[in-house]
């Protein structure tokens, strides 16, 4: 189980990591902000998607594993269901959000793609993969 847990919080930091990157190689003028920015049919695309994006994965990854099938093979197997279910869980959340703040920068500091981007690392802090909630997730209450 504490192998799993890592492997998880590897995972989130990962994530977090490459969208520290993303900020750090922009606002350094590394990488090109704004070279999206002139198109204009493609930010409202990509911006339209994302949104319904975050408002699909977001009740998903947080209910995930309250779905009873689920929960079921988290409790038969836990320590590599939970790797599992767990690395889902945390790509549905992950993906978007290092997506929504390239986004940011390529579409010239659009701030529905920044705040779409806090949303998702808000609701990361819910799933963060601590030993009590890896150890709850996979019991039978």
């Amino acid at each position: 189980m504490k192998r799993t847990q890592k492997i998880l919080i590897a995972e989130l930091l990962t994530a977090i990591v490459v969208c520290a990157l993303a900020v750090i190689l922009f606002e350094t003028n590394t990488l090109e902000a704004g070279c999206w920015a002139e198109n204009k049919q493609l930010e409202f695309v990509l911006l339209t998607v994302m949104e319904l994006v975050v408002l699909c994965m977001i009740p998903l990854s947080l209910k995930l594993f309250k779905f009873q099938a689920v929960h079921k093979k988290l409790t038969e197997n836990p320590a590599r269901e939970l790797l599992r279910w767990g690395t889902l869980r945390m790509m549905l959340l992950a993906a978007p959000l290092v997506m929504c703040t390239i986004f940011y920068y390529l579409f010239f500091m659009k701030p529905a793609f920044c705040y779409l981007a806090i949303i998702l690392l808000l609701c990361i802090l819910f799933i963060v993969p601590t030993m009590n909630r890896c150890k709850a997730e996979t019991s039978l209450n």
